[in-house]
C-alpha cells in the first residue's frame, strides 16, 4: 500500500468528522499487516476498544520502559483481559533495577537523558516494528497533544513510510470521556512516562 502526499491530503479531508470504525476499517481492508502500539496512557482504552472491535486479532505492540505505575500496570491487566488484546510485548534489553543501579533517570538536560530514551524507549519500539513489518499503524494521536502532532492529521506518514492512522485525531477528553461511558470501559488517569519531563514533549516516537 503506497500513498502519494496528495492522495493523505484527500483522505484527510474526506476522514474529518467520519467514526473512528470507519476509519479503521477502511485502513484495514487497504491494509496487509496492520498493528495497534499503545503504553496504556490515559485514553488508549478508547484505540484499544474501536480497532479490536474490527479486528480482534490484530497485534497490539506494548512497549513497557519498566516504568509504569502500578495503577497503569493494573489497568493494562484489565484492558487485556475484557478485550482479549492479542499483546505483543517488548521491554528494554536491561532491567529498570540495573538502570536504577547505574544512571536512575536521568533529567532532560542530562547528556544521559538520551541513552535513558534509546534504552527504555526507542530500541524497544524498534524491535517490534522491525519484527512486525506493519504497513498500518493505529495509535492514538491526537491533535493538541504537542507541536508536533498539530501537524500530523488523522493519516500520516511515518519516517519510515508505514501508514499511520489516528481515528480519534479531532476527539477532545470530554468526547472520549462519552466513547468511553457510553460503552462502560475504564480509564485511568495515573501514569508515568519516565522519558519526559512535561506532558506536551514528544518522546521520539512520532518524530
Amino acid at each position: 500500500m503506497a500513498f502519494s502526499q496528495e492522495n493523505i491530503e484527500n483522505l484527510n479531508r474526506h476522514f474529518k468528522g467520519i467514526d473512528p470504525q470507519e476509519i479503521i476499517s477502511w485502513a484495514i481492508a487497504n491494509g496487509n499487516k496492520p498493528v495497534v502500539t499503545t503504553n496504556f496512557r490515559p485514553y488508549e482504552v478508547a484505540i484499544l476498544h474501536a480497532v479490536t472491535d474490527v479486528d480482534k486479532d490484530i497485534p497490539v505492540i506494548w512497549c513497557d520502559t519498566g516504568y509504569n505505575t502500578p495503577n497503569t500496570y493494573k489497568h493494562a491487566e484489565e484492558l487485556i483481559s475484557r478485550l482479549g488484546l492479542n499483546i505483543k510485548l517488548y521491554v528494554p534489553k536491561q532491567t529498570a533495577s540495573h538502570r536504577d543501579a547505574v544512571m536512575g533517570i536521568p533529567q532532560i538536560d542530562d547528556p544521559l537523558h538520551k541513552v535513558f530514551t534509546e534504552q527504555v524507549k526507542l530500541e524497544p519500539f524498534r524491535r517490534a516494528m522491525e519484527e512486525h513489518k506493519p504497513d498500518v499503524w493505529f495509535t492514538n494521536l491526537r491533535q493538541g497533544q504537542t507541536a508536533h502532532r498539530d501537524s500530523l492529521d488523522v493519516l500520516s506518514l511515518s519516517k519510515d513510510g508505514v501508514l499511520k492512522v489516528s481515528p480519534f485525531y479531532y476527539w477532545d477528553d470530554t468526547q472520549l470521556d462519552g466513547y468511553l461511558r457510553e460503552r462502560s470501559l475504564p480509564n485511568e488517569h495515573k501514569y508515568f512516562d519516565p522519558t519526559k519531563v512535561l506532558e506536551n514533549r514528544e518522546c521520539g516516537l512520532h518524530t
